[in-house]
């Protein structure tokens, strides 16, 4: 009888176990954790299809799995204050890196969009992107960029490496840093994603990261947002938490 009790309470457990997961899975696709990844590779558009663009994080009036005004990817330096520039959200972001211990990384570029700053830090002898952050504009705090840079970045990320949860990644594949796709390709992915989900957009140049790359998309020749596009699966991910466009400014070579 013990025996049967013991099974049956593995039994509930594992079922809590899977339920809980299932909740988990439905409401990132559905961007309620700040995001949309959505699979749209070489073959089309995948399982989950669709876009989340209104589903910004924090931003007031929507419900998206965060406390409301509460910023994208969760600021874990504390901040000196409101920031009023660019050259200021870099000095925020070179801060950041410098307590973080990391060596050889350099701000590679830094855009200001309606609710956030956002920078690319990149590794000085491969060019490689390391990381993506975003500087809250009312506190000066620094954070991780959720979204790609913590469930697909192989080596900086959340799954990658160094992450707590190892190498294996989520919607969309494998944290592994592999890259099937050249940079051309993933332009190409991005536009077919365009092209079905925001119309009259056009593809940029992709930055390459561990295991992804990351582009502008511009409209009527400005910038008008961002997507990832995994480096394996070819799945996109698109950025829906920044606003609109100000500025930006990049690093000289």
């Amino acid at each position: 009888m013990k025996n049967v009790w013991i099974v049956l309470g593995i039994v509930v457990l594992a079922v809590a176990v899977i339920a809980a997961g299932l909740w988990i899975g439905t409401v990132w696709a559905r961007g309620g954790l700040g995001g949309s990844a959505i699979s749209y590779g070489r073959t089309g558009p995948g399982m989950m299809g669709g876009r989340s663009d209104d589903l910004a994080c924090g931003a007031p009036g929507v419900t998206t799995g965060v406390q409301q005004g509460m910023p994208c990817g969760g600021y874990t330096a504390s901040g000196q204050g409101k920031i009023a520039s660019l050259d200021e959200a870099k000095a925020a972001v070179e801060r950041y890196v410098q307590s973080l211990g990391y060596t050889g990384l350099a701000v590679h570029e830094v855009m200001e969009f309606e609710r956030n700053y956002y920078a690319i830090v990149s590794e000085k002898d491969t060019g490689i992107g390391a990381m993506e952050l975003l500087v809250d504009k009312n506190t000066g705090a620094v954070g991780p960029e959720q979204g790609p840079n913590m469930m697909w970045n192989a080596k900086y990320g959340m799954m990658g490496r160094g992450g707590m949860m190892g190498r294996r990644g989520m919607m969309g594949g494998l944290a592994t840093g592999e890259m099937t796709l050249s940079p051309a390709e993933a332009e190409e992915v991005a536009q077919r994603w365009l092209d079905a989900n925001l119309p009259g957009r056009t593809a940029g140049e992709a930055d390459p990261f561990y295991g992804y790359y990351t582009l502008h998309f511009l409209k009527d020749g400005k910038i008008d947002g961002m997507l990832s596009v995994h480096g394996s699966t070819g799945d996109v991910w698109y950025h829906s938490w920044h606003g609109s466009f100000v500025q930006m400014i990049e690093a000289e070579d």
